[in-house]
């Protein structure tokens, strides 16, 4: 359809349209990618234009803008979210920033909480039908749109048309300009270094296949997109598609074949990006955009079993506070999509939310897991609301915790030279015991070559990893589930307490090298609890004792042969020759299992029930975890 037939009397030059703007008005300005450029540059340059209140969301044009005085006497810019071109202004206070849910945005036009009186907007031409698009940005515009009293639209052929709610009708328009030019392109160059792709290698690890994701704004979340290529039918809900995306769609990751809502659909309300992802997106019906009430709504969000959502975050305190929209005082961003998406993961089936955020800023002399948030910065997310937190040192998962477990979660993904003063920070607000023993100092990213996985004959999965110090409750609850004969036979004597002060003993003697402790986690409703642990401590420089102890439930399935081997190929590494271990006679299917795995052991009594068992190495080490490794029965190894 075109505008000169159906609706002539409704086509304006630009200079004509926005003198239709009354001194002292309250104008919306589309959003991002989306705004009307051309529209914008005129309005600005209009001498009439006096005392304007100007809305958006997030801004680019304007950023040229507001460092002229003449323009900041003639208008006030209010931001719900600060983009890096105006954190300068922001900083130096000649923006305004509205704090504000994205999910309630929407409800504030719709209330008049705040009022327009003008919308300026950029649309695809009308189709046939009399339909133009909003294209790339539906989010809160489709409702300032509905709520201002006048709407001017700039007609743009090169805005893609995009499917789902962007439809406008031409009558719902009262003024259009016609011009033609680019929209605006945020094309970040995504710059890999060492701490993505440690972050990234973590937050992948947290990421299932047939997830789906939500990605938060801002560089890392969008970063650590790269290290999810090899998942397989992921989907998308989220408020904002980017460049990052790209690669998952061209290598077929994200299918969205097993979202529970909106099956088969990419489900956003703003695209910015490059003018590759414009004509992706143009016309194409793997996206459906919708506007962020709909979006952003944490009913909707939970409605996507197994829905992730990636975010970063400024700084996170000792208690699992998030600040992620200013730098202490000075407003750095916004609180954007974070919480609607952290609420609505949060009652997803199977959902979670990340948080991540490298663990320093300022070349590293500034840590961003702090004691206390810095004064002056906005808990944009509250304690309640956190689950995992991750940077290049590691996960911190604080759902269900305390602060003594949060504080010692948070201590050990924080950059080692900063964890001893955390810890003691923690000691004198009485967060965590005072004989508590700090996390290592040193990068522990070589125990992530120690993880691994056993699938049972049961069906059921257990994961293996390092014992971390964050582990003592969980290391406490599982020696407290076993039975007396099982820790008899561990410790040969009916052990009654297992305390802070033996627990943390246990851990603080772990140097993963010459003496080294894994655990075995098996998936409970949600979270994981420990059912194995295998240890080897040193005897001798060349030789460990090494030792088991399998939950009742999970024995007979292979558990302690697996970890033997797993030990094994460890202790290797830490010029260790042999193993030797302590088991009481009755302790046939450990001993049966030592005797398969070295053929060669020799088997010494000692005095009353109990036998030494010295295991010395074959000269290469073998598989790990073989299946036919795997003996009848093996319960626990006592050391």
């Amino acid at each position: 359809m075109d505008i000169k037939d159906c609706c002539p009397h409704k086509l304006f030059s630009a200079q004509d349209a926005v003198g239709k703007i009354k001194r002292g008005s309250r104008v919306f300005i589309g959003t991002g990618c989306g705004e009307p450029q051309h529209l914008i540059k005129t309005m600005v340059q209009d001498p009439q234009m006096q005392d304007i209140m100007l809305y958006q969301m997030l801004s680019s044009t304007l950023a040229r803008h507001v460092e002229d005085p003449d323009f900041l006497r003639r208008f006030s810019l209010k931001l719900f979210f600060i983009s890096k071109a105006m954190r300068t202004a922001a900083f130096e206070g000649r923006i305004d920033y509205l704090p504000a849910y994205l999910s309630q945005i929407p409800r504030l036009f719709a209330s008049h909480r705040i009022g327009l009186d003008v919308a300026l907007v950029q649309v695809s031409p009308p189709d046939k039908f009399g339909y133009c698009s909003l294209g790339v940005s539906v989010d809160i515009t489709r409702s300032a749109m509905a709520h201002a009293a006048l709407v001017i639209a700039q007609v743009n052929p090169r805005m893609p048309r995009t499917w789902g709610d962007s439809f406008v009708h031409v009558d719902e328009i009262d003024c259009f300009v016609w011009h033609e030019e680019p929209l605006v392109e945020t094309v970040t160059g995504f710059e890999e270094n060492q701490i993505s792709r440690r972050i990234g290698h973590f937050v992948s690890q947290l990421v299932e296949d047939g997830a789906t994701l939500q990605i938060g704004f801002g560089y890392l979340p969008n970063v650590i997109l790269r290290y999810l290529d090899q998942k397989k039918d992921l989907g998308i809900h989220t408020q904002l598609v980017t460049d990052g995306l790209m690669p998952l769609f061209e290598k077929g990751v994200v299918t969205n074949r097993k979202k529970s809502l909106l099956p088969g659909r990419v489900v956003a309300s703003l695209c910015m990006g490059s003018e590759k992802l414009y004509q992706f997106v143009d016309n194409n019906p793997a996206f459906y955009f919708r506007s962020s009430e709909f979006v952003n709504d944490p009913t909707v969000i939970a409605r996507n079993d197994h829905l992730i959502s990636i975010s970063s975050a400024l700084e996170v305190d000792l208690t699992g506070q998030v600040c992620s929209d200013s730098m202490g005082h000075l407003f750095y961003s916004g609180i954007g999509d974070q919480v609607d998406f952290l609420r609505g993961s949060a009652m997803s089936k199977g959902g979670f939310a990340i948080i991540a955020l490298p663990s320093t800023a300022r070349q590293d002399t500034v840590s961003r897991i702090v004691p206390h948030l810095s004064r002056g910065a906005g808990v944009a997310t509250t304690r309640a609301d956190v689950n995992f937190v991750v940077t290049e040192y590691g996960i911190a998962e604080l759902q269900g915790k305390s602060i003594y477990q949060r504080v010692m979660e948070l201590a050990q993904i924080a950059h080692p030279k900063f964890r001893d003063q955390l810890v003691r920070a923690a000691k004198q607000r009485h967060y965590i015991f005072a004989d508590q023993l700090p996390p290592s100092q040193e990068d522990l990213l070589f125990l992530e070559g120690y993880k691994s996985t056993l699938d049972l004959p049961d069906g059921r999965t257990i994961h293996f990893r390092p014992l971390l110090p964050s582990d003592e409750l969980a290391y406490r609850n599982f020696f407290y589930s076993l039975q007396e004969e099982t820790i008899y036979s561990r410790f040969f004597y009916q052990m009654k307490l297992f305390s802070h002060e033996i627990i943390q003993k246990q851990w603080a003697l772990v140097d993963y090298r010459k003496n080294m402790t894994m655990v075995g986690f098996a998936q409970r409703s949600g979270h994981r609890e420990v059912v194995a642990i295998g240890t080897y401590a040193q005897e001798d420089p060349s030789r460990a004792e090494v030792a088991f102890v399998v939950r009742e439930d999970f024995q007979g399935m292979g558990i302690a042969s697996y970890l033997l081997a797993q030990l094994e190929e460890i202790a290797r590494e830490n010029a260790y020759h042999g193993f030797v271990a302590t088991v009481l006679q009755e302790n046939q299917a450990m001993l049966k299992t030592f005797r398969k795995r070295y053929p060669d052991a020799q088997f010494k009594r000692r005095g009353g029930d109990e036998v030494t068992v010295v295991m010395p190495f074959a000269p290469s080490a073998d598989g790990i975890g073989r299946p036919n490794d795997h003996p009848e029965g093996e319960t626990t190894a006592g050391g």
